[in-house]
């Protein structure tokens, strides 16, 4: 155990002006808090925060974040207030010691909603100050070191997890690469320990086989750089277990194919320097294509910079290479501790960026819905692999690897994510799913019109572009849920002859697990309660009325005609109206029907499906006949026509095409020229004659369609054509 004068000097060593007094205060202050308290190892409890300060003194970090180190668990696990804290060490200090308090208790979590949470107050409290991730990341660093003193295995496992999912990617988010490798090492160790131990034999096998060739590359590599009249330091470093294991992994290669096991690390002066010794290495040895990154002139998000290059060195070996200055070196190795913001000079100004995506991870913390949505999204945010776009001012967007224009747009703003239509990369339009690849300059057009498509959740990598779209739908789908379900029991009470109005749903909150009218609405329209069943709960004793009667299948009515035709003397509405199908997003509350694709102008019915909203299927369509028994699950339904001709449908045609040059040619064209849109066509037989196919194409409406098949039906190459069903 570290001794009180011991923690001083270290401190001194490189911080002269440390206060001596408070680091002495801090150390009797804890040790006599924690008293007689001892660990699972069976060693005196004080002796954790007092290592968790040493390791923070390795670097070299400023007084109060020792001190903070050594009172870390004083306001958790002792008889210490905040107030004491305050008033013995400061408000600064005091301030330190509650952010981490708030996170005190995340390593025994079991339940992944507290989990969720805890790390949603970590980010709060770390967003105010980097200095709490620090301390907090020594604190989990120590437990892992001890955690073998743990006898419950599924408690080891599930700190150990906890460490792999969240502490390992945050370390290396602020470049803390030494932390990050030592804690993914423990986590391996104990998660997959036959894994690690057979990686860990075969590097050992390595070392006594090759430790000759490593002394001889190395040799050969400075003095390639020193030709030059560069001065070089050069060294081989292995690679973790960890990481080569997630390598075999992602490349599905076994141990004997991986070539790049050992890194070679080339320091040098300056950076005109690193990039003259990169010049001299590819002079002499063959570049591996793909494999050269600049990460001095685009620096990673966490303020990593190296030259990265892949050649065939020394011996005919394939080796990877990093060039990078002293400074660059001690920011790789010691990440936000070797230039934070609290040194004193510095400020937002060269913090900004480096810190970027913790403003993106509190961006999410306020789309999200709940915190396992939360977590889920900010893993996704912390774990992908970088790639570096453009836009076309030349600002720099920093995005995971598979990220797509709309990831891009997020990056760039809120605002600007919500409000995209499409995009041009390199000057060309592309899809908006379309992968960026490093470099791309992207450009993002918007409208003011635009809002998130649901499609978008499909392909969208980042969790803050993931994060606003669920949101944005999630209200909307709630606004149209609310729609529907006050549609329905508008109709369940007209069924009865009882006015409906929300104040009547109040009574039977409780019944259905409501908080309030608009949740019990919202459900019933998500299909999850009837409007029969709350109309039976608000007036008990009303009888059903028996099977559900299809109504015949005639012209195409706009709207359906009124069940009752009764006048309120409110308000002087028809009542008994078919819900009119307007402003609502297909594939959300309402789903149009595969089965019979309705279209504006079919007569149409809505069945409810629990969990799902409302399908429409068209009034004749032979799947209705499986709900004649379930009279509560129908809803009258028309659609508006003040908005037929304003949206895109989907009608299903089967043709029969005469098999001969040109017949699919004049098939599209007659589309085209009618101004449909083929989005899908299907062969379903074929002869030496003729083609049988399905085709769906996308109209205004029922009209559209009709005109498309009676100009179909005047082509020669098409033998016949109907609307199909199914």
């Amino acid at each position: 155990m570290i001794r009180q004068f011991e923690l001083v000097e270290r401190v001194r060593a490189y911080d002269p002006a440390a206060d001596e007094d408070a680091l002495n205060k801090a150390y009797v202050f804890s040790m006599k808090a924690h008293g007689t308290q001892t660990r699972a190892s069976g060693d005196p409890y004080f002796s954790h925060p007092l290592e968790v300060a040493g390791i923070l003194t390795g670097m070299k970090l400023d007084s109060a974040t020792i001190i903070t180190a050594l009172l870390h668990d004083t306001v958790e696990d002792t008889l210490a207030t905040n107030e004491e804290i305050e008033r013995v060490f400061g408000k600064e200090i005091a301030k330190l010691v509650d952010g981490v308090t708030k996170l005190s208790r995340i390593e025994l979590q079991s339940d992944q909603t507290k989990q969720a949470e805890n790390f949603r107050k970590f980010l709060l409290a770390m967003s105010e100050d980097i200095r709490v991730l620090l301390v907090k990341l020594a604190d989990r660093l120590h437990n892992m070191r001890t955690l073998h003193y743990i006898k419950n295995p599924d408690k080891r496992r599930s700190i150990a997890r906890e460490t792999m999912e969240i502490y390992a990617p945050l370390a290396e988010r602020i470049g803390m690469r030494e932390f990050k490798d030592e804690l993914e090492d423990l986590a391996f160790k104990e998660l997959q320990p036959e894994a690690r131990a057979s990686i860990m034999a075969r590097l050992g096998y390595l070392r006594d086989q090759g430790s000759a060739m490593v002394d001889q590359i190395v040799a050969e590599l400075k003095a390639t750089i020193e030709k030059g009249g560069i001065t070089a330091e050069v060294e081989g470093r292995e690679k973790s277990p960890y990481s080569i294991w997630e390598k075999m992994q992602r490349k599905n290669v076994t141990f004997e194919q991986l070539s790049d096991i050992m890194a070679f690390r080339v320091v040098v002066d300056d950076i005109g320097a690193c990039y003259a010794a990169l010049g001299m290495l590819h002079g002499k040895y063959p570049v591996v294509p793909g494999r050269f990154k600049d990460y001095i002139s685009t620096p990673k998000p966490n303020g990593y910079r190296s030259l990265h290059t892949g050649v065939i060195g020394p011996l005919r070996q394939r080796i990877e290479i990093q060039i990078r200055t002293r400074e660059m070196h001690d920011i790789a190795e010691r990440g936000v501790a070797a230039h934070w913001q609290y040194k004193q000079g510095e400020g937002e100004s060269t913090e900004g960026k480096k810190y970027r995506w913790l403003r993106e991870l509190l961006d999410i913390l306020d789309q999200a819905s709940n915190p396992e949505e939360f977590l889920e999204h900010t893993k996704l945010e912390m774990f992908q692999d970088q790639v570096f776009c453009f836009t076309p001012k030349g600002d720099l967007i920093a995005l995971p690897r598979g990220a797509t224009p709309v990831d891009f747009a997020y990056a760039v703003h809120s605002e600007v994510g919500d409000h995209t239509v499409g995009a041009k990369v390199n000057g060309r339009i592309v899809p908006l799913k379309t992968e960026l690849a490093n470099g791309d300059q992207v450009e993002i057009i918007t409208s003011r019109a635009q809002s998130p498509s649901p499609t978008w959740e499909s392909f969208v990598v980042t969790g803050k572009a993931r994060s606003h779209v669920r949101r944005f739908v999630r209200n909307r789908e709630r606004q149209e849920y609310i729609y529907l379900g006050r549609a329905i029991l508008e109709k369940a009470f007209d069924q009865e002859g009882y006015e409906y109005s929300d104040k009547a749903l109040k009574g039977v909150l409780k019944i259905f697990k409501a908080d309030a009218p608009e949740d019990l609405i919202a459900a019933v329209g998500a299909g999850n309660h009837s409007g029969r069943e709350v109309v039976r709960s608000v007036f008990p004793g009303i009888k059903d009325k028996g099977k559900a009667v299809l109504p015949p299948a005639g012209d195409n009515v706009v709207p359906l005609a009124p069940r009752r035709g009764k006048k309120t003397p409110k308000d002087g509405k028809t009542k008994g109206y078919a819900v009119p199908l307007q402003g609502l997003i297909p594939g959300m509350a309402v789903h149009y029907a595969g089965c019979c694709h309705p279209l504006p102008g079919d007569r149409v019915v809505g069945i409810v499906t629990q969990g799902k909203g409302v399908t429409i299927h068209t009034i004749d369509c032979p799947t209705l006949e499986s709900f004649a028994e379930m009279p509560e699950r129908w809803l009258d339904v028309a659609w508006n026509p003040a908005e037929i001709g304003n949206d895109h449908h989907v009608g299903r045609i089967k043709l029969v095409v005469i098999n001969e040059p040109g017949a699919l040619s004049s098939l599209s064209t007659v589309i085209a020229k009618n101004l449909g849109n083929i989005l899908n066509l299907k062969i379903t037989h074929r002869s030496t004659d003729f083609f049988e196919m399905i085709i769906d194409v996308e109209v205004d409406d029922l009209k559209h369609l009709t005109n498309i098949i009676a100009a179909l039906r005047a082509t020669p190459a098409i033998n016949s054509v109907e609307r199909a069903r199914g």
